[in-house]
């Protein structure tokens, strides 16, 4: 089993990432949340993983925090939730506001989440109430970063990226451009998407 790595971050292109550790690049799927945390390519970068074999390839899925782990790991064991699933629910609210949903028997709040129909929401919180990883919530939620100025040339990829990695997530591509409307300027692809899930949660 493979928990760790530390390396070079070498791409970022959501929801996948790159990580040299020692000459060897370790392709790994992340949630937008912890995305958006990451440093640019060529920094340094230290992430918590978690390997999933299937008969056809072995996923590697990393997570910037030990708690954001925790609660996929405890998401995938519930009927019904793959690690797809899970990533959505990772990258459209933290464990802080997810733990505030099972608590709160807020199930409106789940269904928002792309895939998270209403009897999936009831199911989530009915069983992760009992099996809810024990942890202090975050202070405070990861900020995006957000790019200064560009050319409007400039502004289309990371837009076009944006709309490919939330289609990825579950959205349907009529709803994932709804999202995106009026975020060119928001910066980076991941800055874009921070933004994106925000609108869509609070909306």
């Amino acid at each position: 089993m493979i928990g760790r790595l530390r390396g070079t971050l070498l791409e970022k292109q959501p929801p996948w990432l790159v990580v040299d550790v020692a000459g060897v690049g370790y392709e790994l799927e992340a949630s937008m949340t912890t995305l958006v945390a990451l440093p640019a390519a060529g920094e340094p970068v230290s992430l918590y993983t978690h390997l999933s074999v299937r008969e056809d390839a072995h996923l590697l899925y990393g997570f910037l925090r030990e708690q954001e782990r925790t609660l996929f790991r405890a998401l995938i064991k519930v009927n019904g939730i793959g690690p797809k699933l899970a990533l959505a629910i990772l990258s459209g609210m933290d464990e802080a506001a997810f733990m505030r949903c099972v608590l709160d028997d807020d199930v409106k709040s789940l269904t928002r989440l792309p895939g998270v129909g209403k009897k999936t929401a009831e199911r989530l919180i009915i069983e992760m109430r009992d099996r809810f990883p024990h942890w202090e919530a975050p202070g405070q939620e990861l900020a995006a970063v957000a790019g200064g100025a560009e050319a409007p040339a400039a502004r289309q990829a990371p837009l076009a990226d944006a709309e490919a990695a939330l289609v990825s997530l579950g959205y349907k591509p009529a709803e994932a451009a709804r999202m995106l409307s009026g975020l060119e300027d928001e910066g980076s692809t991941e800055a874009i998407i921070k933004a994106a899930l925000s609108r869509r949660m609070a909306g």
